[in-house]
């Protein structure tokens, strides 16, 4: 059967491993490896993180049951004491230098996106059920009230923009329109449209 890559191994795929390498050297953390490679702690690491494993033992049996993925990985099962023992013995600088790299290059990443004027919003909305008491300011119908709140969230800035309630009957692109100032990508959810300036 032909092998098809997993989608972990399309993440590690974004790994700068020269760069993980240098900083492997630089703080020594290959010295005393005995065959567990730190390159093996962080794909065991990643693992645990991206799976959702809240201890050693799940991490080990969850490699366990994709060992021949791993294989593939350049990285091998990994048992739960060598992991411990690899955890508390290394220089947790390799991985820290790793994170600062990762993150320079995604502020690299944001600030020409910024000059290319390509931002990216995404808005979404959450309905609020109401009582009868807001009936003259969010009624839907006849028989129900309530209301929506907007949110418009800067995906680049990781961080909201606007927010504003309406009636539960405004759709998400209206209450975007409104807030456009420029020609902006907005994402409602699944889809992307543009949304033009007023």
């Amino acid at each position: 059967m032909p092998h098809q890559n997993s989608v972990f191994h399309s993440i590690l795929q974004w790994v700068p491993w020269n760069e993980f390498d240098r900083l492997v050297e630089v703080h020594g953390a290959d010295e005393r490896a005995r065959g567990f490679s730190t390159r093996s702690q962080f794909v065991a690491m990643l693992y645990a993180q991206l799976s959702g494993a809240g201890s050693l033992r799940e991490i080990e049996a969850g490699q366990q049951s994709h060992a021949n993925r791993f294989y593939h990985l350049g990285a091998r099962p990994v048992r739960r004491s060598t992991l411990a023992e690899a955890n508390k013995d290394r220089p947790a600088g390799v991985f820290s230098d790793l994170f600062a790299l990762l993150v320079s290059r995604l502020q690299r990443g944001r600030a020409r996106r910024a000059i290319d004027g390509a931002n990216t919003y995404v808005i979404d909305s959450t309905a609020l059920p109401l009582d009868s008491r807001s009936a003259n300011w969010a009624r839907f119908s006849s028989q129900v009230c309530g209301a929506k709140m907007h949110v418009i969230y800067d995906a680049d800035a990781e961080r909201p923009i606007f927010a504003a309630f309406s009636a539960s009957n405004v759709n998400d692109i209206t209450a975007a329109q409104a807030r456009a100032h420029s020609s902006r990508k907005i994402a409602t959810r699944s889809k992307v449209r543009r949304v033009e300036p007023i």
